[in-house]
């Protein structure tokens, strides 16, 4: 039977899965929105990288014993960030970059904010600090790109 720390990791690393997974999808929503072809391609090599740590993640908690989610949460509230990319469609690529970076924000501080969890044990967390390494660099390059459209 699993300890409580053990079922707290799972249940923290699961939720960081689904949010991965949600901005993998975006990514792949932006990469078929992007009218630019640099931007497709750049939308989808992190969409590829998304879900390169969403399987790190999944990989800590089957060696934990729990069941991995497998799928994003779409219609959860704190996700919504991503499905606005398809309102932006219409609006051009800047629109698509400013929901693209918005979403960065969200996944950076729930990746910071189970960093921060104090409950959650050593193992956990150190797979949380290295897929935190890929999205804070996602979020800077997103941030760098949004900012390259003010200039």
């Amino acid at each position: 039977m699993a300890t409580t720390n053990t079922n707290h990791d799972i249940k923290v690393l699961n939720s960081l899965i689904e949010t991965t997974l949600d901005s993998a999808d975006g990514y792949g929503q932006a990469a078929e929105s992007a009218g630019n072809t640099s931007y497709k391609n750049l939308f989808q090599e992190w969409s590829t990288e998304r879900r390169r740590v969403a399987s790190d993640l999944q990989g800590q908690v089957r060696t934990l014993g729990g069941k991995a989610d497998d799928d994003g949460s779409a219609l959860a509230a704190g996700h919504r960030v991503f499905l606005k990319l398809r309102d932006s469609v219409t609006k051009g690529d800047e629109s698509v970059v400013d929901e693209v970076e918005r979403g960065e924000d969200f996944i950076k501080a729930k990746f910071e904010k189970a960093l921060e969890d104090t409950e959650l044990s050593a193992s956990a967390r150190d797979v949380v600090r290295r897929a935190y390494t890929s999205i804070k660099s996602g979020h800077d390059q997103a941030r760098n790109l949004k900012q390259s459209f003010k200039h």
